[in-house]
């Protein structure tokens, strides 16, 4: 694992930027993984300026998204199906068929789980997986005490977690969500975690330097071969200035 730190959101988005870029350049048929949320907006914002450029295209690439809330249609304004076409996939030449989401209007979830999981083998699984961090640890909406071993399913979402993405959103949100579990995320091939502002400073220290424990979900990512961390310099105050190697915890 590799965390690197930057001064501002601004860089930590552009290199975040150069990464997935990367990625498509390299393999332009990229199996993507996606985040929602405050913190990879500058990314997606810097990736949809190079499609409209011409710089790389999204034609053939196929992407997930981690997330959805219980209960709101991907034509919903506070859904995160809406948050990525407003964001990204308007913006690009994405082919729509190529864009997978789990449906938060499901009436049988367990099913629509399992078919997000067998659309992501068929898919030959993610090549690179990019995640934000909740200020408790969580990634996707995998909170503390997540089982490790857990796939996309159902889960309900502490207080803080829908406070604080209640104020984000400025209305209410779901009290419920779909989620790649922990072990889908630790199946991708390369993953890229993104984490900015001091509120989340805590929880980084304790994923990056703390014991691999279901509490801190994201420090089961010490465990991953193949994980950078872009962080800013509020964020990663509790952990250290610089660039350096962590050793993963096996």
């Amino acid at each position: 694992m590799k965390l690197h730190v930057f001064e501002t959101y601004r860089e930590l988005s552009l290199r975040a930027v150069s990464i997935v870029a990367g990625q498509v350049l390299r393999k332009p048929d990229s199996v993507l993984g996606l985040a929602t949320g405050a913190t990879p907006v500058g990314l997606y914002e810097g990736l949809a300026e190079l499609c409209r450029r011409a710089l790389i295209s999204f034609a053939q690439i196929r992407t997930f998204n981690l997330d959805e809330y219980v209960g709101l249609s991907k034509h919903d304004p506070q859904s995160y199906a809406h948050f990525m076409q407003e964001h990204l996939f308007r913006h690009t030449d994405i082919d729509p068929d190529n864009v997978h989401l789990l449906d938060g209007t499901t009436r049988d979830a367990r099913n629509e789980c399992e078919r997000y999981e067998a659309a992501i083998e068929q898919a030959g699984g993610i090549d690179l997986q990019v995640l934000g961090m909740g200020r408790n640890g969580h990634i996707g909406f995998n909170e503390p005490g997540s089982p490790f071993g857990g796939r996309t399913r159902k889960v309900r979402l502490s207080e803080d977690t829908v406070a604080r993405n209640s104020a984000w959103a400025g209305t209410s949100v779901p009290r419920e969500s779909l989620s790649m579990g922990l072990r889908t995320i630790m199946n991708a091939r390369e993953i890229v975690l993104l984490v900015s502002g001091k509120d989340k400073a805590p929880a980084l220290a304790d994923a990056l330097g703390g014991p691999v424990v279901p509490d801190v979900p994201a420090s089961i990512l010490q465990l991953h071969p193949a994980v950078s961390v872009f962080a800013d310099r509020a964020s990663a105050s509790l952990v250290g200035s610089g660039e350096r190697a962590l050793s993963a915890r096996r």
